[in-house]
């Protein structure tokens, strides 16, 4: 049986972190695609993340949640049984990045300020608009020997590493924090009701049954739909059979 994991966000904040994770992903394999046309996607993903970070101070809530990870870690090191090594090494690497956080520029800073990346990005919020004819510099660009432009890209990726560190560090640290239980979704069906600290629902489910969870509600109370991928014609698109599947309240 093949199953797949579904995250449904109860707050603003983490809808913005998972963005984030999803966007630098998908730059990481827009920089190692084979072919210079493929790598065009590295740069429309860029300039999508470029968008959102300057919609949003998403650094604000970083350096809160790290500094509540540094909390909770000094309160674990103080149980026993506890690989105190592995946690001091969490916690200095967490103070560490926490603290770089504080002084740097605000994310993409340099990415907007490149030359290059400033002469196309316009462009690229245009239907075709990267086209030989529209940038004869981007296509220059593609031109390069596949080492010149992996550099490039490695070299504007990296100026990424701690907002791609951070957000890893607080997603990991939110996704640990609610276990998969069993569920029954009667007729498709399912209310559930969320505590104070659930910020992120995971839902596990098979993708062999052709229905995938919809979410609604909000920090309190959550309900889960199950729809048809493909319903069949003049049927109804929800799922009205009882469907099992796991869920995680984090």
């Amino acid at each position: 049986m093949s199953d797949t994991v579904y995250e449904f966000p109860l707050k603003e904040k983490v809808r913005n972190y998972l963005r984030i994770e999803q966007l630098i992903a998908q730059l990481k394999s827009g920089a190692s695609a084979p072919s210079s046309q493929l790598q065009m996607y590295f740069f429309d993903q860029l300039f999508t993340l470029l968008d959102l970070f300057e919609r949003i101070d998403i650094r604000t809530d970083i350096i809160k949640d790290l500094d509540a990870h540094e909390k909770n870690l000094m309160y674990w090191s103080q149980h026993p049984n506890i690989d105190s090594g592995a946690l001091e090494q969490t916690m200095n690497s967490i103070v560490a990045l926490r603290d770089k956080l504080k002084t740097c520029k605000k994310f993409g800073t340099e990415l907007k300020d490149d030359k290059f990346l400033a002469s196309i990005r316009q462009r690229f919020a245009i239907p075709g608009g990267a086209c030989s004819f529209d940038l004869p510099n981007l296509h220059f660009w593609l031109a390069q020997p596949d080492d010149q432009r992996t550099a490039s890209m490695n070299n504007w990726l990296a100026t990424l590493s701690s907002v791609d560190k951070a957000i890893s560090i607080c997603l990991s640290f939110l996704r640990e924090r609610g276990q998969f239980r069993p569920i029954t979704a009667t007729n498709g069906f399912y209310q559930g009701v969320a505590e104070d600290k659930n910020e992120l629902i995971r839902v596990r489910c098979s993708t062999e049954g052709g229905y995938y969870p919809n979410l609604s509600g909000n920090k309190y109370r959550y309900a889960l739909r199950f729809m048809w991928f493909e319903p069949t014609a003049g049927a109804n698109v929800s799922v009205e059979d009882d469907v099992s599947f796991s869920v995680a309240a984090c």
